[in-house]
């Protein structure tokens, strides 16, 4: 897997992966936000890479998933560097014949075992890195 991030202006970038799918990326302040932030980003990639899992867990349970919403709120650290301390994610299951214990079943599955995005949230990542000025 490999993405490249591009600057297009101080505090904005766009990324885009192998498939040619793009995503801005705008670190400036809330009131000139176009796009979403990286923290933002990284909150939005949670929720939806366990979100997958949810539907797909609950549809090999036979259940109709007619909407699902997903609001997903972090708390940072104050000082530098500002990751996150708490992640509280609200699930808003809209099924005709899923009930809240399904749902909250296939949820803690989701974060605690299938979502790539929480595990990498969890591991300790190596990072490497090349230089090259032009």
């Amino acid at each position: 897997m490999k993405t490249i991030t591009r600057m297009l202006a101080d505090e904005v970038f766009e990324a885009v992966n192998d498939n040619g799918n793009k995503v801005m990326i705008d670190s400036r302040k809330v009131e000139e936000r176009q796009s979403q932030s990286p923290t933002e980003l990284l909150l939005s990639a949670l929720s939806a890479c366990a979100s997958v899992d949810v539907v797909l867990m609950l549809k090999k349970r036979k259940k109709t998933v007619k909407d699902l919403v997903i609001e997903t709120t972090g708390t940072r650290r104050e000082d530098a560097p500002r990751f996150f301390t708490a992640i509280h994610c609200h699930f808003i299951l809209t099924s005709p014949d899923a009930n809240e214990e399904e749902l909250s079943k296939t949820v803690q599955l989701a974060l605690e075992k299938y979502c790539s995005v929480a595990s990498s949230m969890k591991s300790k990542t190596t990072f490497s890195v090349a230089i090259k000025k032009t």
